[in-house]
């Protein structure tokens, strides 16, 4: 009915209910001895609960001699009535562990808080996690999915959140409730069939184009401004997270490279630090931002440590003053911009590695098609042949027509086009002595196979061999003649 399995000194006991579902019971550090009583009390509660009867007496005494932890976890399994006067494990109480057992990064634990103040809202923080049906998270996945008016402002019109955003959020919840079961608040993950979707928006994409970031560049109100949008469309930066880490001393002029300092990706092994090259349109904005720097100061863009800087609001007035039209996730897509670009002239896994990402992550949130590309594939607005990434093209062999042909004079004419080989003797090679042996000894059986091969003659019927003629491929007589 039950089974033990070892995590090194964890035990926990592996059984299946009523419904035939596995279920789990976690038991921590315990001595082989304790594990087994455990596995024989599990298996009479299992059998108590299918036939509805009464509990084994050493089942009964077993769960009188463990703790409230273990014996809520068994509770929660539904193989027992919770303890009178014993807490009951609430919402609330499994965000709150949750949020202080997380160690991410802040943007990351943002992100984990908004989760958990809907899941508040929604269902209530004093619900009872043994409460919580999957029911339940479909009714929370729907609510997050509506269009929502915003409290404050009621002439505003209602707005929902991106499709992206709401797998974000029930992927999030999924790993809440999966903590719990794994913490043995809860026999099962409610949401754990929830579906989530896709969580790259193809809505929002936008290419960004090189006209377009240069009527931007000619209004910037500085160069550390210019340089913020060139290494964002040009080298492929996160604004502001990596730029912001940005030194000079990461800058190899000679090389023309960049070093890069994630902090997104630094908690992955081998992709904390990455090497991006310094492309011809961003080279002077470095340059001329180099040689108006302050002495002593190290960082690349010093104006992106202030905290109260809205890089956001001041980057829509710059775009607005050059005339151009705002884009939909103005940093990220100039990014996206970068990687488009670059995948059209390098193979994709060098692309990847400069971005700091699996070439899936870059099909998925980064490359897009562009009009351009129907049009270099259809052949219109005047253009009359598809490019082709230069990385993928074969070298083109001359026509078979343009080749010269030549033919053995000794090979018959009925022969021509019956190209059986005779190897490992090659025409021409055999010297004029016979057929030495030369660290092996030559099968004439095999010779002779490869000599009676050829179709027969369409006139007698007869093989090459029987009519008397030699192989042309073996000028010499048979041993035996």
């Amino acid at each position: 009915m039950a089974s033990i399995g070892w995590e090194g000194k964890r035990a926990r006991i592996v059984f299946r209910d009523s419904a035939g579902k596995q279920q789990t019971l976690r038991l921590g550090e315990c001595p082989k001895d304790y594990a087994r009583s455990a596995k024989m009390a599990i298996g009479h509660l299992v059998i108590a609960k299918r036939h509805g009867s009464v509990p084994h007496p050493d089942a009964v005494r077993w769960l009188g001699g463990i703790d409230d932890v273990l014996y809520a976890r068994v509770a929660a399994l539904g193989l027992c009535q919770p303890r009178e006067g014993a807490a009951v494990v609430t919402l609330g109480a499994l965000l709150d562990r949750f949020d202080a057992a997380g160690a991410v990064k802040p943007t990351t634990q943002y992100k984990y808080r908004q989760v958990a103040d809907s899941l508040r809202a929604f269902l209530g923080a004093d619900a009872p996690l043994a409460s919580i049906t999957p029911a339940h998270a479909d009714n929370w996945r729907k609510s997050i999915a509506e269009a929502k008016a915003n409290p404050d402002d009621k002439t505003e019109p209602a707005k929902t959140l991106a499709r992206a955003t709401v797998a974000k959020r029930v992927v999030i919840a999924k790993s809440v409730f999966r903590k719990a079961v794994r913490w043995g608040l809860i026999a099962s993950n409610p949401f754990a069939d929830l579906r989530a979707g896709s969580q790259s928006n193809p809505d929002r994409a936008f290419y960004v184009t090189v006209e377009t970031i240069r009527a931007i560049l000619a209004v910037c109100p500085d160069d550390q401004w210019r340089a913020i949008v060139a290494l964002s469309r040009f080298a492929g930066l996160r604004c502001p997270s990596e730029i912001v880490a940005l030194r000079w001393g990461d800058v190899n002029w000679e090389r023309g490279r960049l070093m890069v300092r994630s902090v997104k990706t630094e908690g992955h092994e081998g992709h904390a630090v990455r090497v991006v090259p310094i492309a011809p349109e961003l080279r002077p904005i470095l340059q001329d931002l180099f040689d108006r720097a302050e002495v002593g100061v190290e960082a690349v863009v010093p104006r992106l440590r202030d905290p109260a800087m809205n890089l956001r609001t001041q980057f829509e007035r710059i775009i607005a003053k050059a005339s151009v039209k705002p884009w939909p996730r103005l940093f990220h897509n100039m990014r996206a911009s970068c990687a488009t670009d670059w995948v059209e002239r390098f193979p994709v896994h060098v692309v990847a590695g400069w971005l700091g990402h699996s070439p899936m992550i870059a099909a998925q949130h980064y490359l897009q098609t562009r009009d351009a590309h129907f049009d270099l594939a259809a052949g219109v607005g005047g253009v009359g042949k598809a490019a082709a990434n230069p990385a993928t093209h074969t070298r083109q062999s001359a026509p078979t027509a343009s080749k010269p042909k030549t033919q053995n004079p000794e090979i018959p004419a009925e022969m021509v086009g019956c190209g059986v080989g005779c190897d490992p003797v090659e025409y021409g090679k055999v010297p004029p002595e016979g057929l030495e042996q030369r660290g092996g000894r030559l099968s004439w059986v095999a010779l002779r196979r490869q000599a009676t091969v050829y179709p027969r003659s369409a006139a007698a019927g007869t093989s090459l061999a029987a009519r008397g003629r030699r192989h042309p491929r073996i000028d010499c007589p048979h041993p035996s003649a």
